[in-house]
């Protein structure tokens, strides 16, 4: 009896002990760690210059994620040293540096959502923590909203976000090369807070800060500045900028053979570029190259000049791309000719052709003319009819074929080798191309009526959810209608050419020059077979993403709200009234 009780006695308290320890289940941590002190004083005043570290305490074991990235410290700290904890946990971060800090200098540390807590990976967002070394803590902020002026979606992750504003201080010359004296991350929501700052006068910039340099690098990385200084006497809310695509600065990149020639690149887009053979050889070239384009080509005849057919030659030539007036730089390539690169044509279309469109042949060479007496286009392999055929106005490497194209039948077009011409070349082989023509009633039509129009032209894109361009029309006025494309659901945005240059121009941030006006519809436009849709669209509704000059608004003493959950509203006003189309017969 005594050893059943001792053994009863034995497996309770083993019992008990088994449930000693972490529960199961409960509920989910979902705090985000909380700070609890610091090595610097509670007033956070008069910090000594020499100090050279600073100690964040906290409740639980945190970790930091991409800290370099989100970390921005105001006024930037140049000689960093060490950032504590790297790659494991702890309950403290320790950052120390080998700097001097300035006198009467207030210091803010923004973490972005550098710090998360180490079980459950909540983020203690956009935590800051200031300090001073003068008397008292500087207070004023400069808050608002940054905009993507041509985001078609809002973005779904933290990650996506690397928009940074900045303060420069206001000099006669700024460097824009070194760190902003002021600097903050950007919310999800698009909004910003500058805070802990000094009265004085400032350059204000907003920028994706693609390589998390915090610095912006000019045609690499979105640009939205305003010309004004702004000239801080009291806090001011509201200053919103938009970013928009920024001109990239002319370089010259490199040369390779390509069919027909060579082909120099560049980055960025030079207005006009001259090019020069530099080679004994090769004297008779000719250079084509779009204005605003980042391509140039060089043409000519290599079994002719006798470049290349043996060996390897090394070619050098002279250019000169929107730089100094007569002023020549040199470029070279080792070439060979390749056999292979002969002139060909093509068509690149799959399934049936749109109706009422031309048929169009491309060429693997820039198109000098054609010669269509020859050519033969016959409908269901019997009936020869007439047709047109001439060179594209806007791309001089595709035919354009006109005729009299009925939906339903069957096309053939016959080309004849050597009655397309390049410059130094023909087409060197014939082709028959086989095409017809869809049904209209597959298709339907989308028509635009705008109030506050652009005053100059303007191009109107239908982009699909991928956000590629399938339609586009460059025009002037209050309407415009697309009249054959394929049913489905577009985003429609206008990019407009202030300057009448045909071609939409960047931010150029060096020049102070904003980009041109663009706007986008925030409702999709859908379209449906044998169906007429008709959208009303005011270019100066606020609820969608128009471009006025960004200005500085009236100083507020107003403490920033946060906005969350921020949306972007359809406009609802759109007119939905349809017609139905009578197919064609």
């Amino acid at each position: 009896m005594k050893k059943l009780f001792l053994l009863f006695i034995i497996g309770f308290l083993v019992q008990s002990c088994a449930r000693v320890g972490s529960p199961v289940g409960g509920p989910k941590d979902s705090l985000a760690p909380k700070f609890l002190s610091s090595n610097i004083d509670t007033t956070r005043v008069n910090v000594p210059r020499d100090i050279k570290e600073l100690r964040l305490d906290f409740d639980e074991y945190i970790t930091l994620k991409d800290i370099n990235k989100n970390l921005n410290i105001s006024p930037p700290i140049k000689k960093m040293k060490r950032i504590l904890p790297s790659n494991i946990a702890n309950k403290y971060i320790l950052i120390q540096w080998e700097d001097t800090l300035q006198a009467n200098t207030t210091y803010n540390f923004n973490f972005g959502n550098a710090i998360a807590d180490n079980n459950e990976a909540n983020i203690l967002r956009y935590f800051n923590f200031a300090f001073s070394t003068g008397e008292k803590l500087d207070d004023l902020y400069i808050s608002g909203e940054i905009k993507d002026a041509l985001a078609i979606k809002k973005q779904t992750t933290n990650t996506d976000n690397k928009l940074v504003v900045g303060l420069y201080q206001a000099k006669d010359t700024i460097n824009y090369k070194e760190k902003p004296y002021y600097i903050t991350k950007v919310d999800d929501d698009g909004y910003y807070e500058l805070n802990y700052l000094s009265k004085g006068r400032y350059k204000i910039l907003a920028f994706e800060d693609e390589n998390g340099n915090s610095m912006y690098d000019p045609g690499k990385e979105k640009i939205g500045f305003q010309k004004e200084i702004v000239d801080l006497e009291k806090s001011i809310s509201g200053l919103n900028l938009k970013v928009y695509p920024s001109k990239k600065p002319v370089k010259y990149l490199e040369m390779k053979e390509s069919p027909g020639g060579i082909t120099m690149t560049f980055e960025g887009k030079p207005e006009n570029v001259k090019v020069v053979s530099l080679n004994d050889k090769l004297k008779d070239i000719k250079v084509t190259h779009r204005p605003k384009s980042d391509t140039v080509n060089i043409w000519f005849d290599a079994v002719k000049s006798d470049v290349g057919q043996t060996a390897t030659e090394n070619l050098k030539f002279g250019y000169n791309a929107d730089q100094k007036k007569d002023t020549l730089y040199n470029a070279s390539l080792f070439y060979k000719y390749n056999a292979k690169n002969a002139m060909d044509i093509v068509n690149n279309e799959v399934g049936a052709l749109a109706p009422k469109s031309d048929f169009k042949i491309t060429s693997t060479y820039i198109i000098d003319k054609i010669n269509t007496e020859k050519w033969v286009l016959k409908s269901d392999s019997l009936t020869t009819q007439p047709f047109t055929a001439k060179i594209s106005e806007t791309n001089p490497y595709q035919i354009l074929v006109q005729s009299d194209f009925v939906s339903g039948k069957k096309y053939q077009l016959i080309v004849p080798k050597e009655t397309v011409s390049s410059f130094y070349a023909k087409n060197s082989v014939s082709k028959r191309f086989d095409f017809e023509f869809d049904k209209v009633e597959n298709y339907g039509s989308l028509a635009f009526n705008f109030k506050n129009p652009p005053a100059t032209s303007y191009w109107i894109q239908l982009l699909d959810s991928s956000e590629k361009v399938q339609y586009q029309k460059y025009i002037k006025g209050e309407s415009v209608k697309f009249n054959i494309i394929k049913p489905g659901e577009y985003i429609v945005r206008i990019l407009v050419d202030n300057n009448d240059n045909k071609y939409w121009d960047e931010a150029d941030f060096a020049n102070e020059t904003f980009a041109e006006d663009s706007y986008v519809f925030y409702k999709i436009a859908i379209v449906r077979p044998l169906w007429d849709s008709v959208e009303d669209w005011d270019l100066k509704d606020t609820r969608t993403l128009e471009s006025p000059k960004n200005t500085v608004p009236n100083n507020s003493n107003t403490q920033p709200a946060r906005t969350q959950d921020r949306q972007v509203p359809a406009l609802n006003n759109a007119n939905k009234n349809g017609t139905l189309l009578t197919p064609v017969k």
